[in-house]
Protein backbone atom coordinates (compact mmCIF):
# COMPACT_ATOMS: atom_id res chain seq x y z
CA UNK A 1 0.00 0.00 0.00
CA UNK A 2 1.17 3.38 -0.85
CA UNK A 3 1.69 5.74 2.45
CA UNK A 4 0.76 9.18 1.58
CA UNK A 5 3.00 11.77 1.45
CA UNK A 6 3.63 14.68 3.98
CA UNK A 7 2.92 17.73 2.47
CA UNK A 8 3.75 20.47 4.93
CA UNK A 9 5.37 20.96 8.30
CA UNK A 10 2.96 22.76 10.69
CA UNK A 11 3.58 23.44 14.53
CA UNK A 12 -0.30 24.41 16.51
CA UNK A 13 -0.40 25.91 19.94
CA UNK A 14 -3.59 24.71 22.23
CA UNK A 15 -3.83 22.11 20.15
CA UNK A 16 -5.39 19.99 22.81
CA UNK A 17 -8.30 23.01 22.99
CA UNK A 18 -11.10 23.32 21.41
CA UNK A 19 -9.84 25.87 18.61
CA UNK A 20 -6.76 23.82 18.55
CA UNK A 21 -7.56 20.51 18.07
CA UNK A 22 -10.44 21.61 15.31
CA UNK A 23 -7.34 22.83 13.21
CA UNK A 24 -4.71 20.17 14.08
CA UNK A 25 -7.34 17.61 13.37
CA UNK A 26 -8.18 19.09 9.63
CA UNK A 27 -4.37 19.46 9.28
CA UNK A 28 -3.24 15.74 9.86
CA UNK A 29 -6.36 14.64 7.25
CA UNK A 30 -4.95 16.95 4.66
CA UNK A 31 -1.78 14.77 5.61
CA UNK A 32 0.14 17.72 6.85
CA UNK A 33 2.79 16.85 9.90
CA UNK A 34 1.46 18.63 12.98
CA UNK A 35 3.26 19.35 15.87
CA UNK A 36 1.58 20.17 18.87
CA UNK A 37 2.22 22.12 21.94
CA UNK A 38 -0.28 22.09 25.06
CA UNK A 39 -0.24 22.44 28.77
CA UNK A 40 -3.06 20.87 29.57
CA UNK A 41 -4.42 23.04 31.69
CA UNK A 42 -7.94 23.68 29.72
CA UNK A 43 -7.03 21.18 26.73
CA UNK A 44 -7.61 17.46 27.25
CA UNK A 45 -5.28 14.35 26.09
CA UNK A 46 -7.89 12.60 24.07
CA UNK A 47 -8.43 15.55 21.69
CA UNK A 48 -5.11 15.05 20.50
CA UNK A 49 -4.64 13.13 17.16
CA UNK A 50 -2.56 10.00 17.55
CA UNK A 51 -0.97 10.58 14.14
CA UNK A 52 0.31 13.96 15.74
CA UNK A 53 3.36 14.76 17.30
CA UNK A 54 3.06 16.23 21.12
CA UNK A 55 4.90 17.93 23.58
CA UNK A 56 3.66 18.95 26.91
CA UNK A 57 4.30 22.14 28.10
CA UNK A 58 3.84 26.19 28.66
CA UNK A 59 4.51 27.73 24.92
CA UNK A 60 5.81 30.61 26.95
CA UNK A 61 8.22 28.52 28.43
CA UNK A 62 12.06 28.66 27.16
CA UNK A 63 12.17 24.40 27.83
CA UNK A 64 8.47 24.34 26.46
CA UNK A 65 9.94 25.67 22.93
CA UNK A 66 13.36 24.23 23.50
CA UNK A 67 12.01 20.64 22.88
CA UNK A 68 11.54 21.27 19.54
CA UNK A 69 14.72 21.20 18.13
CA UNK A 70 15.05 23.91 15.96
CA UNK A 71 12.51 22.54 13.64
CA UNK A 72 11.31 24.80 11.05
CA UNK A 73 7.68 24.70 10.07
CA UNK A 74 5.73 25.60 6.88
CA UNK A 75 3.62 27.62 9.44
CA UNK A 76 2.75 28.30 13.29
CA UNK A 77 -0.18 28.17 14.38
CA UNK A 78 -0.40 30.19 17.77
CA UNK A 79 -3.82 28.96 18.57
CA UNK A 80 -3.23 27.99 22.47
CA UNK A 81 -4.07 30.87 25.41
CA UNK A 82 -5.80 31.53 28.26
CA UNK A 83 -9.99 32.77 26.46
CA UNK A 84 -11.60 34.26 29.51
CA UNK A 85 -11.81 37.78 30.18
CA UNK A 86 -13.22 36.92 33.67
CA UNK A 87 -10.36 34.71 34.05
CA UNK A 88 -7.48 37.01 33.02
CA UNK A 89 -8.76 39.37 36.34
CA UNK A 90 -7.95 36.39 38.62
CA UNK A 91 -4.62 35.34 37.11
CA UNK A 92 -3.34 38.53 35.26
CA UNK A 93 -0.10 36.93 34.84
CA UNK A 94 -0.61 33.95 34.05
CA UNK A 95 -2.77 35.54 30.50
CA UNK A 96 0.02 38.10 29.89
CA UNK A 97 2.30 34.81 29.67
CA UNK A 98 0.09 32.52 27.82
CA UNK A 99 -1.12 35.18 25.71
CA UNK A 100 1.23 37.61 24.31
CA UNK A 101 4.76 36.33 25.84
CA UNK A 102 4.47 33.12 24.00
CA UNK A 103 3.62 35.05 21.04
CA UNK A 104 6.96 36.65 21.65
CA UNK A 105 8.74 33.28 22.27
CA UNK A 106 6.81 31.81 19.08
CA UNK A 107 7.97 34.71 16.93
CA UNK A 108 11.64 34.86 18.07
CA UNK A 109 12.04 30.65 17.24
CA UNK A 110 10.55 31.44 13.67
CA UNK A 111 12.96 34.16 13.01
CA UNK A 112 15.74 31.66 14.53
CA UNK A 113 14.58 28.69 12.32
CA UNK A 114 13.36 30.49 9.02
CA UNK A 115 9.40 30.25 9.18
CA UNK A 116 8.02 32.54 7.40
CA UNK A 117 4.23 32.49 8.26
CA UNK A 118 2.03 32.88 11.29
CA UNK A 119 -1.42 32.69 12.06
CA UNK A 120 -2.45 34.21 15.55
CA UNK A 121 -5.50 33.61 17.25
CA UNK A 122 -6.72 36.94 18.40
CA UNK A 123 -10.52 38.43 19.20
CA UNK A 124 -12.98 40.20 18.95
CA UNK A 125 -12.19 41.46 22.68
CA UNK A 126 -9.78 44.52 21.26
CA UNK A 127 -12.30 46.24 20.53
CA UNK A 128 -14.07 46.35 23.45
CA UNK A 129 -17.28 48.69 23.40
CA UNK A 130 -18.31 52.41 21.95
CA UNK A 131 -21.41 53.99 22.75
CA UNK A 132 -24.34 53.35 20.11
CA UNK A 133 -21.92 51.32 17.99
CA UNK A 134 -22.37 47.28 17.82
CA UNK A 135 -20.82 46.34 14.46
CA UNK A 136 -16.94 46.69 14.23
CA UNK A 137 -14.45 46.32 11.20
CA UNK A 138 -10.70 46.19 11.29
CA UNK A 139 -9.72 49.86 11.10
CA UNK A 140 -12.18 50.82 13.79
CA UNK A 141 -10.29 52.04 17.44
CA UNK A 142 -9.36 49.53 19.67
CA UNK A 143 -10.33 49.63 23.34
CA UNK A 144 -9.83 46.48 25.26
CA UNK A 145 -12.03 46.11 28.39
CA UNK A 146 -10.10 42.96 30.12
CA UNK A 147 -6.09 42.50 30.56
CA UNK A 148 -7.11 39.34 28.05
CA UNK A 149 -7.85 41.54 25.23
CA UNK A 150 -4.80 43.90 25.74
CA UNK A 151 -2.63 40.45 25.80
CA UNK A 152 -4.18 39.74 22.90
CA UNK A 153 -3.56 43.33 20.98
CA UNK A 154 -0.06 43.43 22.03
CA UNK A 155 0.41 40.20 20.14
CA UNK A 156 -0.58 41.46 17.66
CA UNK A 157 1.70 44.59 17.64
CA UNK A 158 4.68 42.17 18.09
CA UNK A 159 3.60 40.23 14.82
CA UNK A 160 3.51 43.50 12.87
CA UNK A 161 7.16 44.71 13.85
CA UNK A 162 8.36 41.02 13.22
CA UNK A 163 7.20 41.52 9.83
CA UNK A 164 8.51 44.59 9.47
CA UNK A 165 11.87 44.03 11.19
CA UNK A 166 12.37 39.95 9.94
CA UNK A 167 9.99 39.21 7.28
CA UNK A 168 7.45 37.25 8.66
CA UNK A 169 3.85 36.89 7.13
CA UNK A 170 1.48 36.99 9.19
CA UNK A 171 -2.46 36.27 10.21
CA UNK A 172 -4.33 37.97 12.89
CA UNK A 173 -7.40 36.23 13.08
CA UNK A 174 -9.69 38.18 15.03
CA UNK A 175 -12.13 35.21 16.50
CA UNK A 176 -15.78 36.09 17.17
CA UNK A 177 -17.87 33.89 19.83
CA UNK A 178 -16.72 30.46 18.38
CA UNK A 179 -19.45 27.56 19.72
CA UNK A 180 -19.70 24.24 18.27
CA UNK A 181 -18.66 20.50 18.97
CA UNK A 182 -15.52 19.60 21.19
CA UNK A 183 -15.91 22.55 23.00
CA UNK A 184 -14.96 22.34 27.14
CA UNK A 185 -18.61 21.61 28.79
CA UNK A 186 -17.02 22.13 31.93
CA UNK A 187 -15.46 25.37 31.60
CA UNK A 188 -18.15 28.31 32.85
CA UNK A 189 -15.56 30.71 32.51
CA UNK A 190 -15.69 31.09 29.10
CA UNK A 191 -18.04 30.24 26.20
CA UNK A 192 -21.68 31.38 26.33
CA UNK A 193 -23.32 28.86 23.85
CA UNK A 194 -21.62 25.80 25.81
CA UNK A 195 -22.07 27.36 29.28
CA UNK A 196 -25.95 27.38 28.71
CA UNK A 197 -25.91 24.06 27.34
CA UNK A 198 -24.41 22.22 29.57
CA UNK A 199 -26.98 23.78 32.58
CA UNK A 200 -29.90 23.06 30.41
CA UNK A 201 -29.03 19.08 29.03
CA UNK A 202 -27.46 17.91 32.68
CA UNK A 203 -29.50 17.12 34.89
CA UNK A 204 -27.52 17.87 38.00
CA UNK A 205 -28.44 21.63 37.25
CA UNK A 206 -32.37 22.00 38.30
CA UNK A 207 -31.60 25.39 36.79
CA UNK A 208 -29.88 27.77 34.28
CA UNK A 209 -28.20 30.73 35.83
CA UNK A 210 -27.41 33.38 33.19
CA UNK A 211 -24.41 36.15 34.47
CA UNK A 212 -25.79 39.41 32.82
CA UNK A 213 -28.50 41.28 30.66
CA UNK A 214 -30.57 38.95 28.60
CA UNK A 215 -30.24 41.57 25.85
CA UNK A 216 -26.97 41.10 25.36
CA UNK A 217 -26.00 39.75 22.27
CA UNK A 218 -22.92 37.93 20.37
CA UNK A 219 -21.92 37.00 16.75
CA UNK A 220 -21.76 33.40 17.02
CA UNK A 221 -19.67 31.04 14.24
CA UNK A 222 -19.36 27.58 14.20
CA UNK A 223 -15.95 25.71 14.85
CA UNK A 224 -15.80 23.83 11.11
CA UNK A 225 -16.14 27.62 9.75
CA UNK A 226 -13.49 29.00 12.02
CA UNK A 227 -10.77 25.74 11.65
CA UNK A 228 -11.25 26.22 7.94
CA UNK A 229 -10.98 29.99 7.55
CA UNK A 230 -7.65 29.95 9.77
CA UNK A 231 -6.45 26.61 7.96
CA UNK A 232 -6.66 28.46 4.59
CA UNK A 233 -5.09 32.04 6.19
CA UNK A 234 -2.09 29.95 6.18
CA UNK A 235 -1.87 29.20 1.98
CA UNK A 236 -4.07 31.78 0.56
CA UNK A 237 -1.88 35.42 0.10
CA UNK A 238 -4.78 37.40 0.23
CA UNK A 239 -4.71 36.80 4.03
CA UNK A 240 -1.16 37.77 4.12
CA UNK A 241 -0.41 40.50 7.12
CA UNK A 242 -3.61 41.24 7.54
CA UNK A 243 -6.16 41.33 10.72
CA UNK A 244 -9.40 39.98 9.54
CA UNK A 245 -12.97 39.83 12.16
CA UNK A 246 -14.01 36.59 11.94
CA UNK A 247 -17.75 36.43 12.48
CA UNK A 248 -21.07 36.14 10.73
CA UNK A 249 -21.93 39.70 10.81
CA UNK A 250 -25.10 38.49 12.54
CA UNK A 251 -25.74 39.04 16.03
CA UNK A 252 -27.55 36.95 18.63
CA UNK A 253 -29.05 38.00 21.80
CA UNK A 254 -28.92 35.71 24.99
CA UNK A 255 -32.77 35.59 25.26
CA UNK A 256 -32.42 34.42 21.27
CA UNK A 257 -29.92 31.84 22.00
CA UNK A 258 -31.97 30.43 25.52
CA UNK A 259 -35.12 30.53 22.96
CA UNK A 260 -33.53 28.50 20.47
CA UNK A 261 -32.14 25.70 23.23
CA UNK A 262 -35.33 25.81 25.18
CA UNK A 263 -36.75 24.79 21.46
CA UNK A 264 -33.85 22.13 20.72
CA UNK A 265 -34.21 20.70 23.83
CA UNK A 266 -37.53 20.83 25.46
CA UNK A 267 -36.58 21.51 28.58
CA UNK A 268 -38.54 24.15 30.81
CA UNK A 269 -36.24 24.62 33.34
CA UNK A 270 -36.07 28.16 35.38
CA UNK A 271 -33.93 30.96 34.03
CA UNK A 272 -32.21 33.35 36.91
CA UNK A 273 -30.19 36.04 35.91
CA UNK A 274 -27.09 36.81 37.84
CA UNK A 275 -24.98 39.59 38.35
CA UNK A 276 -22.60 39.72 34.87
CA UNK A 277 -18.33 39.01 35.22
CA UNK A 278 -15.58 41.49 35.17
CA UNK A 279 -15.15 42.94 31.65
CA UNK A 280 -18.16 41.46 29.87
CA UNK A 281 -18.79 43.32 26.83
CA UNK A 282 -22.86 43.94 26.15
CA UNK A 283 -22.21 42.83 22.90
CA UNK A 284 -20.56 43.72 19.46
CA UNK A 285 -20.46 41.86 16.08
CA UNK A 286 -18.42 41.79 12.62
CA UNK A 287 -18.48 43.53 9.75
CA UNK A 288 -17.18 40.72 7.53
CA UNK A 289 -17.01 42.76 4.63
CA UNK A 290 -13.39 42.04 4.32
CA UNK A 291 -13.63 38.14 5.16
CA UNK A 292 -16.15 37.24 2.74
CA UNK A 293 -14.25 39.32 0.18
CA UNK A 294 -11.37 36.64 0.44
CA UNK A 295 -12.87 33.67 1.57
CA UNK A 296 -15.92 31.92 -0.72
CA UNK A 297 -17.36 29.28 1.36
CA UNK A 298 -20.64 29.53 3.12
CA UNK A 299 -20.87 29.93 6.63
CA UNK A 300 -22.75 27.84 9.30
CA UNK A 301 -26.57 29.56 10.30
CA UNK A 302 -26.57 29.41 14.33
CA UNK A 303 -29.75 27.20 14.30
CA UNK A 304 -28.16 24.46 12.23
CA UNK A 305 -24.71 24.62 14.28
CA UNK A 306 -26.61 24.30 17.63
CA UNK A 307 -28.42 21.34 16.23
CA UNK A 308 -25.36 19.83 15.45
CA UNK A 309 -23.57 20.82 19.01
CA UNK A 310 -26.47 19.30 20.68
CA UNK A 311 -26.27 16.18 19.04
CA UNK A 312 -22.67 15.75 19.78
CA UNK A 313 -23.50 16.34 23.42
CA UNK A 314 -26.15 13.43 23.66
CA UNK A 315 -24.02 11.40 22.15
CA UNK A 316 -21.07 10.98 24.52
Amino acid sequence: MKENKIVSNYLVTGGAGFIGSAIANKLIKQNHQVYIIDNLRTGYKANISKNSIFIEGDFSKDETIFKLNNIKFDAIFHIGGQSSGEISYEDPEYDLNTNTLSTLKLLQYAVKTGCKRFIYASTMSVYGEEKEKEQFKEKDDVNPKSFYAVGKLASEQYMEIFSKQFGIDYVSLRYFNVYGPGQNLENFKQGMVSIYLKQFLDDSFDKVVVKGDLNRFRDLIYIDDVADITIESSKNNKFTNMIINIGTGKKTTVNEILTLIRKLTNSKKEVIIADGTPGDQFGIFADNRLLLSIYNKPLTDFNVGLKKMIEWINEK
